[in-house]
């Protein structure tokens, strides 16, 4: 079946093969990348990428963006100019349906901040489709998290949320001028990976935005930030060693800890537990559960799992379905313990979409070429925990031997941030990436290390 007009761009195209991404995170960007000169560039298939979004950033830094440790401007890359540069195409929109009959994806208008739209409902045609449209938080149903807590899902949540932070800390600076003390308190619900992250950056650019002018606010008697967890440890989902450690030094940074805190509710200014203690809060961010988008649940017959995740076989193809693929967050795949797992399924973390990413590049030209397709192991390589400039903590190899090496300090941060050198290489190519670090080692020495607006 040729693909429509809307879903051509270049001459004869509509013949090729067409491979539909629908998810521009870490791994679908990764593998429209690869694919686009792997394929692309070479005239071997149509690569086509959608997203609802117009720019990318990675996940696991949308907490440094929030605390405003991070310039989202100098980190982000604009989907246009990455598929121009890297031999695929790039639609806008919001994925809505799907025909495996026709193969056709179906996606919403795009609409401006007005209203205004920009591109009408659209069908792509696909030969292949990969889903890998991440995760996003789980409220579980608790009341008042949609009303009154904020999510660290997208780009556009990390923003408002840096710019709630310090307009709080103005107007704290303010009220303790004209009215007497008054606390400024956060509450994180959640202490997994990006609670635990998010509390170690908000302890220290809460004290950098005071620092510039706000002389009526103490930070260590003023600020308060409170990390609440159902389980009885922060890291519940990690090793023992590395919740301990993490502890430790969130004790020292002062971070106020609630474990075996269930959420009943969340008001208006603060969070009610199950045990009927209320905790005041000005600021609330839920960052507790993982679930894969609602669409995904029973999408065109697809297999699902409870947490919407699409059910998948060892080769990363869906199980009803031969021609869509799913990888990511969005991919039930099972992790048996004869592949050194846990018997359950692959973690949703990012070297897991990283992995699949590089896994699909290979066994989607096996799939061109006719020939079998390999199935999918996941390396568990271990996992880190960075707590800002204070420390970072983790354990590395994994499964991959009889048991796993503590790490801490210089050398864990080091390998935290290799592991986001490695997305930016799998983008842009070693040229552009030693460039774009020099510029920001620069930069860094000439602007506020914290945003300010």
């Amino acid at each position: 079946m040729s693909a429509p007009s809307n879903n051509t761009s270049n001459g004869g195209s509509e013949l090729l093969h067409q491979i539909v991404i629908v998810g521009g995170g870490a791994g679908g960007l990764e593998l429209a990348t690869t694919l686009g000169h792997k394929l692309g560039k070479r005239g071997k298939a149509a690569i086509t990428l959608i997203d609802k979004t117009r720019s990318h950033v990675w996940k696991p830094k949308l907490h440094e963006i929030a605390a405003g440790s991070m310039d989202m401007s100098v980190h982000e890359v604009d989907y246009l100019a990455q598929a121009h540069w890297h031999h695929f195409r790039y639609r806008i929109g919001e994925m809505t349906g799907l025909d495996r009959e026709r193969q056709m994806v179906h996606v919403a208008p795009h609409l401006d901040d007005t209203g205004e739209q920009v591109t009408p409902a659209r069908s792509f045609h696909y030969d292949t489709l990969v889903m890998a449209v991440g995760s996003q938080s789980n409220d579980f149903g608790t009341p008042g998290v949609s009303e009154h807590a904020m999510k660290l899902e997208t780009t556009r949540d990390a923003r408002r949320f840096n710019q709630r932070m310090v307009n709080a800390c103005i107007r704290a600076n303010w009220q303790a001028e004209h009215q007497g003390q008054r606390r400024l308190q956060v509450a994180i619900i959640g202490a997994g990976a990006t609670g635990v992250e998010l509390a170690a950056e908000l302890h220290r650019t809460t004290r950098e935005v005071v620092a510039y002018g706000m002389t009526h606010i103490d930070p260590e008697k003023d600020i308060a930030l409170n990390l609440i967890e159902a389980a009885d440890r922060v890291l519940p989902a990690l090793p023992e060693r590395l919740s301990a450690a993490t502890l430790g030094l969130l004790q020292k940074l002062g971070v106020l800890l609630h474990t075996n805190a269930k959420v009943a509710e969340v008001l208006p200014q603060g969070v009610r537990l199950a045990d009927g203690r209320i905790i005041e809060a000005e600021l609330v961010v839920w960052a507790a559960g993982v679930k894969a988008p609602e669409f995904l649940k029973g999408l065109a017959g697809l297999e699902s799992n409870r947490i919407n995740q699409l059910a998948v076989r060892p080769t990363l193809q869906t199980t009803l379905d031969d021609n869509i693929f799913a990888m990511g967050d969005c991919a039930a795949c099972a992790w048996p313990q004869a592949n050194g797992g846990k018997g359950g399924f692959v973690p949703p973390r990012a070297q897991a979409a990283h992995q699949q990413a590089s896994h699909l590049v290979k066994e989607l030209q096996r799939r061109l070429a006719g020939r079998p397709l390999r199935e999918y192991r996941y390396r568990d390589f271990g996992s880190l925990v960075s707590l800002g400039e204070f420390s970072t903590v983790g354990n590395m190899m994994g499964g991959l031997v009889g048991g796993s090496l503590m790490i801490e300090g210089y050398f864990a941060r080091l390998m935290y941030v290799s592991l986001y050198k490695m997305h930016e290489l799998a983008l842009h190519g070693f040229p552009k990436v030693a460039l774009d670090t020099l510029a920001r080692l620069i930069t860094r020495r000439t602007e506020p290390h914290v945003k300010l607006h």
